[in-house]
């Protein structure tokens, strides 16, 4: 009997360096590392090992010493990778050299975020924003395609000496497309803020939900307004803010009694953030990130079960203030609660004491749709409607 082989093609597989430097402690290198192999199995990659390196002088070369780059590209090797993923951004002379060392592929963690984006677009602006982002990226790095730049394509008497080479060609072809890119997702930005501007003129408020990367913002989303938005335990699920109207009966006082009236807002589901964002997705996302940046209120959403809690709301609110949506009125959505118990919930709830309720801080569970009528209070007390 002949032996069956499968013809199934296997996912690269990558060794994880996490360049550790400066002040940055054990702890948030590892829990960088950890989100860096997130990002590689949301692509489908192996993890055939990982390595933290101590930076204490960064090399030129490799931004690591020659000896530790050898020693790193050894245990790559050994591990049988077939290409090296870096945490923090390299040079494109510097991803040429480590190839020349290791004789296999080098990226870095803006690649990985870049390709995700890509992968996941899914209408035309998304698709637009991804592209952009990809071509900025690859701009610089044109050179690390050709080895002999010396290739000819046409040419003639009296145009760029014997004839343009490649090299050029890609380059002038990629800016072409660049300035393209940027007049279509203009065009975009332009008519999201007609839609916007149409908002406004009904004074319906609008609130947003902005958050790490995988905090559950869709989830809070989908409970709350009862859509049938994308919910997946991948980073960037959502790359297109997703918007629905909400209408619900609240109390209003009137006189000496009091009534219920209709209320009604649209609530903003966003793309998520992560540390170390690429500066070419933050340009190339403006207008999609601009839709936090014009909402009358934001609802940050946290994942409360995540050890790295902390340094992810410190992203968040950089970010943002990056985007110029600093000083918007802002309330706390701790979810995944439903994940935390016994002396961990606990701790939670007394280092929230004293924001919870009307201060703006709501501990809830988009999966059990707990404590969404606490969310709900701090909505209709902060809004003005």
């Amino acid at each position: 009997m002949k032996e069956l082989h499968s013809t199934r093609e296997e996912p690269p597989r990558v060794f994880l360096a996490g360049l550790r430097g400066g002040a940055q402690s054990r702890e948030e290198a590892e829990a960088l590392t950890a989100e860096l192999a997130g990002l590689a199995e949301t692509l489908g990659l192996t993890i055939a090992g990982s390595e933290i390196v101590r930076v204490r002088e960064p090399n030129p070369r490799y931004g690591v010493g020659s000896g530790k780059a050898q020693e790193l590209t050894e245990k790559a090797l050994e591990a049988g990778a077939q290409c090296i993923v870096f945490d923090r951004e390299i040079s494109p002379s510097q991803q040429r050299n480590w190839e020349a060392l290791s004789g296999i592929s080098a990226v870095d963690r803006q690649e990985l975020i870049i390709r995700i984006f890509a992968s996941r677009a899914r209408t035309r602006e998304a698709e637009l924003q991804a592209e952009l982002a990809e071509l900025l990226y690859a701009l610089p790095r044109l050179t690390h395609k050709y080895v002999d730049l010396a290739r000819q394509r046409g040419g003639h008497r009296g145009a760029r000496g014997a004839g343009e080479t490649r090299f050029e060609t890609d380059k002038r072809l990629i800016r072409a497309r660049i300035g393209e890119l940027r007049r279509e997702i203009e065009e975009v930005r332009r008519r999201r803020q007609v839609r916007r501007g149409l908002r406004e003129r009904r004074e319906t408020p609008v609130c947003a939900l902005v958050g790490y990367t995988n905090a559950g913002k869709s989830s809070l989303h989908r409970a709350l307004t009862g859509s049938d938005a994308l919910v997946e335990d991948k980073l960037f699920a959502t790359l297109d803010p997703l918007s629905r109207r909400v209408s619900r009966l609240v109390n209003a006082s009137e006189g000496d009694g009091a009534s219920s009236v209709r209320r009604t807002i649209i609530l903003s589901d966003t793309v998520g953030f992560i540390r170390r964002l690429p500066h070419h997705l933050v340009d190339a996302f403006r207008s999609t990130l601009e839709e936090a940046a014009q909402a009358d209120i934001l609802i940050h959403v946290t994942d409360a079960a995540d050890p790295a809690r902390k340094e992810h709301e410190r992203t968040v609110l950089e970010t943002l203030e990056e985007l110029g949506a600093g000083n918007i009125p802002l309330i706390r959505a701790l979810n995944k609660v439903d994940l935390l118990a016994g002396e961990d919930l606990d701790a939670l709830k007394a280092e929230y004491a004293g924001e919870t309720g009307s201060a703006g801080t709501a501990l809830v569970s988009a999966k059990n749709k707990e404590g969404l009528e606490a969310l709900w209070s701090l909505l209709e007390k902060k809004l003005t409607f």
